[in-house]
């Protein structure tokens, strides 16, 4: 199909300086959890951006020295020769397909723990360290600066060397560089600091280092967090982020505008920010400079695209989440096959590997981050290896993904629900307070599976163990999710807890159900991702008195991992609800909520007019069990019905078992990376040799 004309302006070429872009989608750098020890995983990812058609492919952060080190978590090393060698993997990846290839220098600066090399932690001035342990950071004095400045000069040699295109001077999300812009980090009185001239000083004289290192090989870029959004205290962009471009409008190439000093204001979820919610700040840079603006903003609807570039937004699409979402985002649009897009859905999944020091996974792509390793594609699998057919037994994400994965590959595919819609937990879950968009994991399968004739759908089609052995499938796939247990099990309770049976208790599924509540409520979380804090907002908003108790320190306390828990505990605050932290359920009398200190064992006793139990879930395994009883083996489980986990988690389980279905098992292995053993030249590799 042909592209749509209005998509157009999206397929220019535009100058960065000495290169050019072949259009104006950006994959701006974001963490893969890879890093310096998964070089061919982190090269295959780059790759499928470069296929897929974005422009611009970038890496993440990728440290110019050994005192930027951010030990356990994965990052890029440019600190010698052989890491030069190793990023060029990356670079001929993305140069393959025809896109520019762009690096992000990094010094974490008082970011940096330094666990992994031991150096000292450098910063602008002597604070306490940002990562939380007992060490302090060094003030750097002007050897120190002047050392900086050349690590960063060698590591742009090398990115030129290693063949990259674009050279970012990285100064946002508070590291090193942003430290020295912001007067809450820099409290220096030298030529380093007081005046904004004096803190912009190190920055200028990175970007002139930077572009005196590449000559007119490459592209100089800064990405650049024009607000810290700390308030007047901090860095503002209407005073002094708009300040600094003015100085400095037209000495980079391109100008990558960010957000704030924490990553999770750059990478908002969608449940705290809509589309585009980086205009304004990326605007303010555009009116001030006639070099190239890119910013982030979860774009996924190409007619936004094309609006920003119209009204002179910024002059690139930038995307990091989307793209993980949708490799092929710009190819889709490019071949009029918009209605395909894979939209991100902002649930920050990606950001939550990243802080757990994981390799990246995505709940829309269950292929990102497997590129390398299990070689799969996103817009590719391998054809059927047979005529076989199969049942599919629940329309939730995990038997929406398998029926969809199947149907690609040439399956016989029927999908049975039933209820009168697909979608399963994703329902529930989207029509949640500001989860709207996750909705979009069904409708992404829905659509595509209503255009295969290989795939039947019956909706309101509840089958018994005995409707499945009647019909004809070579094979049966359950996928009937599970249940949030009423017992009290949970994280921290992995028993039932003593309830009366008189007591009004309830799960999210009763709420789901339609279930009134009225009066006191208390949301007992032991789940700790988004259901407490979601159901608490919901219960707020329609005028219930809410009391949250948890084991926790805080709100919601897994969602720290996807950079929301501020967020969400911000919103909840000022909403006036009421909190009992560090408290676990002890037992429930009819209208009484008994719990005690998990620390000093004090007792508490809430009273309540309902109860809500955000705690474990019940996988929903009868089917599957009747069903082995009377015809074993033929059947098998995926997603929550096996193990209850996030829709991210259940979309993958649906993917791999249609990947591996009717493969040979050693086809199956999945590749490593391993380290090197590196010896004396002549000596004998020994492990248990003293060193004494």
């Amino acid at each position: 199909m042909p592209r749509n004309p209005r998509y157009d302006i999206l397929f220019e070429p535009l100058r960065i300086g000495p290169v050019t872009a072949p259009n104006r989608f950006y994959q701006t750098p974001h963490a893969t959890g890879m890093g310096n020890m998964k070089p061919n995983s982190s090269a295959a990812l780059r790759a499928i951006k470069a296929e897929g058609g974005w422009g611009v492919v970038c890496t993440e952060y990728c440290s110019i020295h050994p005192s930027s080190d951010e030990t356990p978590y994965a990052y890029l090393t440019l600190w010698d020769d052989e890491d030069m060698q190793q990023l060029a993997i990356t670079c001929d990846a993305i140069h393959q397909h025809g896109s520019l290839a762009g690096i992000e220098l990094w010094h974490g600066g008082c970011h940096s723990n330094n666990r992994g090399t031991r150096e000292v932690s450098l910063a602008p001035s002597a604070v306490s360290a940002t990562h939380l342990n007992p060490t302090q950071v060094k003030e750097m004095d002007l050897s120190d600066i002047a050392a900086f400045r050349h690590w960063h000069r060698l590591a742009a040699i090398r990115a030129r060397k290693a063949g990259f295109d674009i050279i970012y001077v990285y100064a946002g999300h508070d590291y090193l560089p942003f430290q020295f812009l912001s007067p809450l980090s820099n409290q220096r009185q030298d030529q380093y600091g007081g005046t904004l001239e004096n803190r912009c000083r190190l920055l200028r004289e990175l970007i002139e280092d930077t572009r005196e290192a590449v000559g007119e090989h490459c592209a100089v870029a800064v990405r650049f967090a024009i607000d810290e959004l700390n308030g007047e205290d901090g860095f503002e962009a209407g005073a002094e982020g708009r300040r600094v471009i003015e100085m400095l409008a037209e000495l980079p190439d391109l100008w990558d505008i960010a957000l704030g000093g924490s990553l999770g204001n750059d990478s908002c979820s969608s449940r705290f920010s809509n589309e585009g919610y980086q205009e304004k700040y990326a605007a303010i840079v555009k009116s001030l400079t006639t070099k190239p603006v890119v910013s982030v903003g979860r774009f996924t609807s190409p007619d936004t695209m094309v609006g920003q570039i119209r009204r002179g937004i910024q002059d690139f699409i930038g995307a990091a989440r989307p793209s993980i979402a949708d490799p092929f985002l710009p190819n889709k649009i490019n071949e009029g096959r918009e209605d395909e897009i894979r939209e991100c859905i902002g649930c920050n999944i990606c950001r939550s590997a990243n802080n757990e020091g994981s390799p990246l996974r995505c709940t829309q792509n269950p292929t990102m981050g497997e590129e390398w390793r299990r070689g799969w594609h996103p817009e590719t699998i391998a054809a059927a290896k047979s005529e076989a057919s199969i049942l599919v037994v629940g329309g939730g994400p995990a038997g929406l993904e398998a029926a969809l994965s199947l149907g690609r590959r040439g399956y016989q595919v029927t999908l049975a629900e039933a209820t009168a819609q697909l979608g399963g937990r994703v329902i529930n879950e989207a029509a949640l307070p500001g989860l709207q968009n996750w909705i979009r994991v069904r409708d992404y399968r829905a659509h595509l599976l209503s255009q295969m004739n290989n795939v039947d759908i019956y909706l309101e089609s509840r089958l018994t163990a005995a409707d499945i052995n009647e019909f004809t499938a070579d094979a049966v796939l359950i996928a009937t999710g599970s249940h949030w247990r009423r017992d009290g099990q949970g994280a921290h309770r992995h028993h039932p807890v003593r309830i009366a049976q008189e007591s009004n208790v309830h799960t999210p599924d009763d709420l789901f159900a339609g279930a009134e509540l009225d009066g006191r409520v208390v949301i007992y979380d032991d789940e700790h991702y988004m259901m407490g804090g979601a159901l608490a907002e919901q219960l707020l908003s329609s005028g219930l008195e809410v009391l949250y108790v948890t084991p926790q320190p805080m709100i919601s306390s897994w969602t720290v991992m996807t950079d929301e828990q501020d967020f969400i505990q911000t919103k909840l605050l000022k909403m006036g609800i009421k909190t009992a932290f560090n408290q676990l359920i002890d037992y429930v009398d009819s209208n009484e909520f008994n719990s005690r200190c998990q620390y000093s064992d004090n007792q508490y006793c809430h009273e309540f007019d309902h109860l809500v139990l955000v705690t474990g879930r019940q996988v929903n395994s009868e089917l599957f069990e009747q069903m082995e009883s009377e015809k074993p083996g033929i059947g098998s489980r995926i997603g929550d019905c096996l193990v209850p986990s996030s829709i991210a988690d259940a979309i993958y389980s649906g993917h791999k078992f249609a990947r591996e279905f009717d493969e040979a098992p050693s086809s199956l292995q999945c590749k490593r990376e391993r380290a090197l053993l590196q010896e004396l030249p002549g000596a004998i590799f020994n492990p248990l040799r003293s060193t004494s």
